[in-house]
């Protein structure tokens, strides 16, 4: 959306952004960060966060799909960007004209290979316990590496890397997962140009014990989120920002919003907020808080596809910023009230809540 008309926005901090990736990059040096901005940078904008990055001198991206990796290309014509996720094998030649480099994880894509007639740059993955994408066993990866290694020279083998599914959560099964990894890249024995294995969280607990990984990858922690509790150098990056539309006066016993789900147990004010499930903050959020003034205020009422109600007091004014997720409600606190995770509560927040950027000035 090119305009804004309703006062119902996310708050960036490009700078904050910036300062993530500086603190885990020297916490993994030398290995270089490569900042994932798939899923439209987590919510934050991908165009604009790659660009402050590249600005910033970062010239290595990931993403999940061919078509995210072809929206980056247009910023920049150098940078290097993977696509993590699987690319069909008649969409290789997009990838190779836009210079983008895509991951093999499956002998249908091997075989697909051996037919181009054009240059491209693959990854190889291999699954060492995630059982999403990758080649598993010891035979299925070795075919696999031989064939690669193996094609013409337009074909370039460039990286080989895994997932780690449980680095925030079990250390026993993370340990399974890199033992796996360390024999194969030890059974591979090749000089790869990258290798990388490390998501946020085993960037920040466990990147130092891989002495062999030549890259690392920032996804949720490049955006001032982690699952891991005791990680609290991250700045903060994503306010959800709104502002009273109309303040209602309530008597004893009147009722709210859809359903009547609500009613005053005394003569009351509410705000009606302009922001609701279309914008992707849904109705289980009902009962939850927002932020006026640094002080707590309810949600009352059902959250309407467009509109939302606060109980609030003869203090506040339709001038007062409300602040729903951010501040001093965290985001994490929204995701334990949901009882989900950070990451869908940042990339739940739809296309119809435009984003303002802000940015600290370099002294």
């Amino acid at each position: 959306m090119s305009e804004q008309f309703r006062q119902t926005y996310a708050e960036i901090h490009l700078t904050n952004i910036i300062r993530n990736y500086i603190s885990v990059s020297k916490l993994v040096h030398p290995r270089i960060v490569i900042p994932v901005v798939k899923a439209n940078a987590y919510g934050h904008g991908a165009k604009e966060v790659t660009t402050h990055l590249i600005n910033y001198g970062v010239d290595h991206f990931a993403v999940s799909l061919l078509e995210e990796a072809i929206e980056l290309r247009e910023l920049n014509e150098s940078i290097d960007i993977l696509v993590m996720g699987p690319t069909n094998a008649v969409d290789y030649y997009n990838a190779s004209i836009h210079n983008i480099t895509v991951t093999v994880s499956n002998m249908d894509q091997i075989r697909s290979l051996s037919a181009l007639e054009f240059p491209l740059k693959v990854h190889m993955k291999v699954d060492t316990g995630m059982n999403r994408l990758g080649f598993k066993t010891d035979e299925d990866i070795m075919e696999a590496f031989n064939i690669l290694k193996n094609l013409p020279k337009s074909i370039q083998l460039e990286g080989l890397f895994t997932h780690f599914s449980t680095a925030d959560c079990d250390k026993d099964y993370f340990d399974i997962q890199k033992n796996r990894f360390d024999d194969i890249a030890k059974m591979l024995n090749y000089d790869f140009k990258m290798i990388h294995a490390s998501n946020s969280s085993s960037s920040i607990k466990y990147e130092n014990s891989i002495d062999y990984t030549t890259h690392t990858r920032l996804g949720i922690s490049l955006y001032g989120l982690t699952l891991d509790k005791d990680v609290d150098f991250l700045r903060r990056t994503y306010r959800l920002v709104s502002h009273i539309a109309e303040i209602k006066q309530l008597k004893k016993g009147e009722k709210v919003g859809y359903g009547a789900t609500y009613t005053a147990e005394e003569d009351e004010l509410i705000g009606v907020l302009p922001i609701g499930y279309a914008d992707g903050f849904i109705r289980k959020n009902q009962g939850g808080d927002v932020e006026i003034n640094n002080k707590r205020y309810k949600i009352i009422g059902r959250i309407c596809m467009d509109q939302m109600f606060i109980k609030i007091d003869d203090s506040i004014t339709k001038e007062d910023k409300v602040i729903l997720m951010g501040g001093l409600i965290s985001i994490d606190e929204v995701a334990d009230r949901l009882d989900t995770i950070n990451y869908e509560i940042i990339c739940q927040i739809t296309y119809r809540v435009p984003k303002i950027y802000r940015e600290e000035k370099r002294r």
